[in-house]
């Protein structure tokens, strides 16, 4: 843990010029100290930039998967959805066989603290220029912490997820003397954490920011709604879940937009669409961090070969037409591409955090678990008439049946968010619930993706719920004798 990040390169990503037109501009500014830096709100703003610059690509000389990268792999190579590819490397092929050990490349967690380092050092800092820059009000300087402790709250939530117990640091880490050896904090104690900091972030986090694409590619009060939700699902608290979607739903700033052949353009590849509440804003300066995972070939992923018989099952009058509109522009059926981050034409995408449709379908896994079926099959409902769904794929579950109704939207999401680093995530909150009542679900994914020659071994570990999060990396346990390895990985 302490090994994260040196002060180099804090300085040099976190730094950037003020006077940039773009918002994501990751040039460093030159000469620049941190003694004569943090003196004015230009100083903020392009120290924040450097937070958002972090979600796409790792600093320069950092040779390392992109953070987006990661929140692919973490959120999709455990579940049903890809399958390894030719290009697949030992690692990889590791985890799909449900063989991981702390020495995995996988497992390293240094991108997420990297940002989440990016965004203590703003909130360390940040405070202290309202003494020196009259120009800056408190509602500016508020609106900025809130977009880094979103940020920093979001990055939490991913680890809390993929590895249950973490260390928590509050603080920047921007100099040897700021290095620490820390234990891991319990998970549920970073949620409750989370959860302080989001409420904080929603009290300075400003509505708009004048531009569409600013709305989208900058934390909003919508999106710290967005990622409280999602925070509350997964601690069961289907109450506060459905109060934080109804924020979102009920600002009527987002839509739907209906199945047309217009409408991945929209809302991936041109991106800022209606139906988004915050994605991470690529542009033509930098490739997909995807792109040589899932398009450049030997191709280390692709979509799993039940995708056809099983999600986007064909429909049943004629099943040469593709009504879903999601199906043809997430995966190639001829090969099993997944296309959804890029092609061999496009080699730049915004990726989806949260849309109006996750929100919705959050909204109805909560409605279901608070004994309003009803309402939530409405919602499922409302997606698939705007996504064209077929026929084939409708259920008719009981509204008096809270599982049958989760399993439907466990369906819709494969559909909805296929490949976009929330399938395994989607299947373990489901799963977890009520002490593991549901462990089947993730026993049938093992049964249906796992190598028929390790798949009893794979059952057998998936029995131990331990093992449904990652091992701490071996050299985050060597740098801090105060790690102690998550416990499957000890057996």
């Amino acid at each position: 843990m302490k090994k994260i990040i040196n002060s180099i390169a804090v300085i040099m990503v976190l730094i950037m010029s003020s006077s940039c037109k773009k918002w994501l501009d990751t040039q460093p500014r030159d000469g620049i100290t941190k003694q004569s830096f943090w003196k004015t709100k230009e100083d903020i703003q392009a120290a924040v930039s450097g937070c958002y610059a972090s979600l796409l690509a790792s600093p320069p000389g950092i040779n390392e998967r992109s953070l987006i990268e990661y929140i692919f792999v973490f959120g999709e190579i455990r579940a049903d959805m890809i399958d390894p590819g030719p290009g697949a490397v030992n690692d990889e092929t590791d985890i799909f066989n449900v063989n991981i050990t702390q020495s995995n490349a996988l497992s390293r967690w240094s991108a997420f603290y990297r940002t989440i380092n990016f965004c203590n050092t703003v909130l360390d800092n940040a405070p202290a220029v309202r003494q020196l820059d009259p120009t800056l009000t408190e509602a500016q300087l508020n609106a900025y912490l809130s977009e880094v402790l979103t940020l920093r709250s979001m990055m939490y939530f991913y680890l809390v997820k993929s590895y249950r117990d973490v260390p928590l640091k509050l603080t920047a880490t921007t100099k040897d003397t700021d290095l620490q050896d820390l234990p891991k904090t319990s998970g549920n104690v970073i949620l409750n954490q989370i959860v302080n900091d989001l409420k904080r972030a929603e009290s300075g986090a400003v509505t708009t920011y004048g531009t569409t694409v600013m709305d989208k590619g900058r934390v909003t009060k919508y999106t710290v709604n967005s990622l409280l939700a999602d925070v509350y699902l997964w601690m069961d608290n289907y109450q506060g879940c459905i109060t934080e979607c109804n924020k979102v739903i009920n600002s009527q700033r987002f839509a739907l937009q209906n199945a047309s052949s217009s409408w991945y353009f929209n809302v991936f590849f041109n991106g800022s669409s209606t139906e988004t509440v915050f994605e991470f804003n690529n542009t033509s300066s930098a490739n997909a961090p995807l792109y040589l995972s899932l398009v450049r070939s030997p191709k280390r992923f692709l979509a799993s070969s039940y995708l056809a018989s099983d999600v986007f099952i064909p429909d049943d009058v004629d099943p040469t037409r593709l009504f879903d509109i999601r199906e043809e522009a997430f995966y190639r059926g001829s090969d099993l591409a997944i296309t959804k981050w890029g092609n061999d034409a496009v080699s730049y995408i915004n990726w989806q955090v949260y849309r109006i449709s996750d929100i919705m379908l959050m909204k109805a896994e909560a409605l279901a678990m608070t004994e309003k079926g009803a309402d939530a099959i409405a919602l499922i409902e409302e997606i698939r008439l705007k996504r064209g769904a077929v026929a084939a794929t409708a259920q008719t579950p009981d509204q008096g049946d809270k599982d049958a109704i989760c399993d439907y939207i466990l369906a819709e999401r494969s559909r909805e968010f296929a490949f976009e680093g929330k399938r395994w995530f989607d299947l373990l909150r489901v799963a977890k619930r009520e002490n593991y009542r549901r462990l089947d679900i993730l026993l049938n994914v093992v049964a249906q993706t796992v190598n028929p020659a390790v798949q009893q071994s794979a059952i057998t570990k998936f029995r131990d719920v331990d093992s449904h999060y990652f091992p701490i990396h071996e050299a985050e346990l060597f740098a801090d004798p105060q790690l102690v390895q998550n416990p499957f990985y000890t057996k």
